[in-house]
């Protein structure tokens, strides 16, 4: 039971080890793209193109969708990123229950982005946590863990292929350690709960109040989606990398271009815009952009 890219390692690795995947599901095709026209998603076609069938319930609260999942006598139900709450008539139908596949350290950001949020918390590590789910927002038992570092260079992209990777690698041992009972599921503690919020592309706005560093967290987070971007002559430019500058203890407010170089004071410090995206275009370095947009030091950027 899974939906975005990242739940597609998990289902190969399943597959590789010789596990009898009789379902698929995934959420139903959605409008995407300029023309918007309705898009599989990438567990759909990779199902697919395996032979396995797909199933597409738009919700999970009716009985006749608790029967038909009934039926198909599970050992277990593997979920990753399905992006549908799963009601106890499910959650109790596979004979060794529904074993969730987390990216993050849990009980540190459950929820919808655990990726990017711990990136912009300027988090040094995270991981992935295998668990057996229950009624509760990422809140089972812990099966398995494995950690990760997070570096000043990781970036939402990168952070989501090695952890899709290590989730895929360990769902086969946890699999066969809960079928064997030679793994027990540990409780979460209560401390340290935090929640990932669902991401929209309103908190890729950049914020020159807020300290450089948090911005330049931000740039890299959001990397590819939403995108971390800001506001130029009125038009949204796309900020797609950044860094930080040490320009000592500035005066300008927040927001004020410091040279031809798209220095931006912050809130805290200055950032650099190195490479952008403006509407229509393709991604360009910031000399490129600016030899075409020049942007007049003592500007200030909304």
């Amino acid at each position: 039971m899974g939906t975005p890219a990242f739940s597609v390692p998990t289902l190969a690795a399943l597959l590789d080890a010789g596990h009898e995947v009789c379902a698929v599901y995934t959420q139903p095709p959605r409008p995407a793209g300029r023309g918007k026209r309705d898009r599989r998603s990438p567990v759909h076609d990779f199902a697919e193109a395996r032979g396995i069938p797909v199933r597409t319930p738009a919700r999970l609260k009716d009985e006749a969708e608790h029967r038909s999942f009934a039926a198909l006598e599970l050992d277990a139900a593997v979920v990753v990123a399905y992006g549908l709450i799963l009601p106890p008539a499910i959650l109790d139908a596979p004979r060794l229950g529904c074993i969730n596949v987390h990216a993050s350290l849990l009980p540190r950001w459950r929820g919808a982005a655990p990726i990017q949020r711990a990136i912009m918390a300027g988090d040094t590590e995270t991981g992935v946590s295998i668990m057996g789910m229950d009624e509760g927002l990422d809140t089972g038992p812990v099966l398995l863990t494995e950690s990760l570092a997070i570096t000043p260079t990781t970036t939402g992209a990168t952070l989501h292929d090695a952890l899709a990777a290590m989730g895929a690698r360990l769902i086969v041992p946890a699999l066969e350690g809960v079928a064997a009972g030679t793994l027990l599921a540990k409780p979460q503690p209560d401390t340290g709960v935090t929640y990932a919020a669902k991401l929209s592309r309103e908190v890729g706005r950049l914020d020159w109040s807020r300290p450089a560093v948090e911005l330049e967290r931000l740039v890299r987070a959001l990397d590819p989606w939403p995108g971390a971007w800001c506001l130029v002559d009125g038009e949204r430019l796309k900020v797609l990398a950044s860094e930080v500058v040490d320009l000592g203890r500035l005066t300008n407010d927040p927001g004020t271009v410091l040279d031809l170089a798209l220095t931006i004071a912050c809130g805290d410090g200055a950032l650099r815009l190195t490479r952008v995206q403006k509407q229509g275009k393709g991604a360009m370095e910031a000399d490129a952009y600016l030899r075409g947009n020049p942007v007049a030091p003592g500007t200030v950027l909304e």
